[in-house]
């Protein structure tokens, strides 16, 4: 076993990166094996399937595949080595289908059919002993011997960013988007990394190709949320329980949580968002059921917390799982990739086992004091009020914004973001989004002429938003983004958060402050490349980094 895929791995004196019998995240030796081979199976896939786009050959539940079996290796996510087996086993099936398929286009056409090699030739075992005998060879670090860290380092980057990638493709396919020419780049990335290159500018390249590949899916992801449940607006949640029955859910997937809602009603039992969840209440189609009552906690790393004291059933849609503690482990849930062992796994929205446990369940005995935040501040939200930010940007009444967000963590380092939001002076504002904002998101900023100091804009993902926001500003200021009185401050955990800071990359934002660490794939001279290109920086002290930002947009 070797993982260094998210920030907490392992630091010791030998080097950065998970290598004993079990990671950081909780996954064992096993786990973190059969998901390495996973991955080789998939790029063999892509492989197959790269070549059969040429030939005019597709196959849709190859393209599906490929996004749920990556989405399920990202960090916390399905812990369970049994569904590994099986979806090596249906890789093999997949793959052999389209070889198939590329053979009978080959024929047809009068040509040779094609010689595979790499994973798309890899004669995948049946028996899991004979699998995990071949980990080796399907290992991030393989072959680091002959190309040296560097360039595992930026093949790492690429991987990782691939990942995110098809974990926000997965959600939006939920939604009923979908596109051939993002399945046929993730392919195509996928295929890159099978033929093993070695060559840096390449990597380089391919990685900020993933970034724009993920800018798509970003806005596959917006289409499928809006327009299944309306444009978020601006709306008070509560994050105090109320008397009743309740459902907690985690995760990010809002179809799911749609589904428990239509599932629920009438039935006498409150609907509680957690962590990634909270967005939820902004969208007019999810927040008109009554029953879905407020947020519930903190973020993903809180859970063995919050989810032990919540007196009702809890449904994990997708990341971030950790071990479930012994006070709610007969009455947690799992669907779509995610999954521990023993955990009761529910397919294809058949929640009544969920429902059953909730009805069973105490529930909270009273209301408690109410207490409310503000969320669903996206896109349209912002740009409605566009021109009172111009004209208070124009006459000084707001200084500068900062955009404060990404992935939170356990880390004590991750204090610097509550820190940095609290300093920040009265003429500025915060825009945040990810799960990095409950570090500061029931402070009481005040406001800037009417407008919230701390503008809550969603998920992750939605940081397509944060991103169109910034291009309209820009249009309106008549300059580029960089020119803007905008600095992101973003804090990165895993394999999503890989993926939108290449999409920032690639659209050529410069002086990101990225933390609490930096990622271990990263070498120093990799580092050293990304600082001269983009000048990103490692955060420092929040008063000393609010100090430099504030000077340089003073020049």
């Amino acid at each position: 076993m070797f993982c260094y895929q998210c920030e907490q791995t392992a630091q010791t004196d030998q080097g950065a990166g998970c290598a004993s019998q079990r990671g950081n995240c909780g996954k064992d030796e096993q786990t973190s094996d059969l998901q390495d081979l996973l991955i080789h199976a998939v790029k063999g896939i892509a492989q197959v399937a790269t070549a059969g786009r040429s030939l005019g050959v597709s196959d849709p539940a190859a393209d599906a595949f490929i996004l749920k079996a990556m989405f399920s290796t990202l960090t916390n996510v399905n812990f369970n080595p049994a569904r590994f087996t099986r979806m090596i086993a249906d890789a093999a099936v997949l793959r052999e289908n389209l070889k198939a398929a590329v053979v009978q286009a080959t024929s047809a056409r009068g040509d040779a059919a094609p010689v595979w090699a790499g994973p798309a030739a890899w004669m995948i075992p049946e028996e899991v002993g004979e699998l995990l005998a071949q980990a080796e060879c399907a290992a991030i670090r393989a072959g680091e011997d002959q190309v040296g860290a560097d360039i595992i380092g930026l093949r790492a980057l690429v991987l990782y960013g691939l990942k995110g990638v098809c974990a926000y493709a997965y959600h939006a396919l939920m939604l009923g988007q979908s596109s051939q020419d993002v399945y046929a780049g993730i392919e195509r990335a996928l295929d890159f990394l099978a033929n093993e290159p070695a060559d840096v500018q390449s990597l380089l390249d391919m990685a900020l190709t993933v970034g724009t590949i993920n800018l798509s899916v970003m806005e596959l992801l917006d289409a499928g949320n809006t327009g299944s449940f309306g444009t978020p607006e601006p709306s008070q949640v509560r994050i105090s329980p109320v008397a009743g029955k309740a459902i907690l859910v985690s995760g990010h997937d809002m179809a799911d949580l749609k589904v428990l809602l239509d599932q629920t009603a009438g039935q006498g039992i409150n609907i509680y968002t957690h962590g990634e969840m909270l967005p939820a209440h902004s969208y007019p189609a999810l927040k008109a059921y009554p029953h879905l009552v407020g947020n519930y906690g903190g973020a993903w790393q809180d859970q063995q917390k919050d989810f032990a004291e919540f007196p009702g059933a809890i449904l994990m849609t997708s990341n971030c799982l950790i071990e479930p503690g012994p006070r709610y482990r007969q009455r947690i849930f799992t669907t779509g990739p995610v999954g521990w062992p023993g955990l009761r796994h529910l397919e294809d929205h058949a929640f009544a086992p969920v429902i059953q446990a909730a009805k069973a369940l105490p529930g909270f005995a009273a209301d408690a004091e109410e207490k409310t935040i503000t969320i669903g501040f996206g896109r349209d939200a912002v740009l409605s009020v566009a021109d009172t930010v111009i004209d208070a940007v124009k006459s000084g009444a707001i200084r500068h914004f900062f955009l404060v967000g990404g992935c939170d963590g356990a880390d004590s380092g991750r204090n610097y973001y509550t820190d940095f939001v609290e300093q920040t002076p009265q003429d500025t504002g915060v825009l945040t989004l990810g799960c990095n904002k409950y570090r500061f998101n029931t402070l009481e900023l005040g406001s800037i002429g009417g407008i919230p100091r701390l503008l809550d804009m969603g998920q992750c993902n939605d940081s397509y938003s944060a991103i169109q926001v910034a291009s309209a500003l820009a249009k309106a200021f008549d300059c580029s983004v960089n020119d803007l009185p905008l600095s992101l401050v973003v804090s990165w955990f895993e394999q999503k958060a890989a993926a939108v800071l290449l999409t920032l990359l690639a659209l050529g934002l410069k002086g990101i402050r990225l933390g609490p660490t930096l990622p271990a794939f990263i070498t120093p001279t990799v580092l050293q490349t990304l600082v001269d290109a983009f000048d990103i920086k490692p955060i420092g002290t929040p008063e000393g980094d609010l100090a430099a930002i504030l000077q340089t947009a003073a020049e």
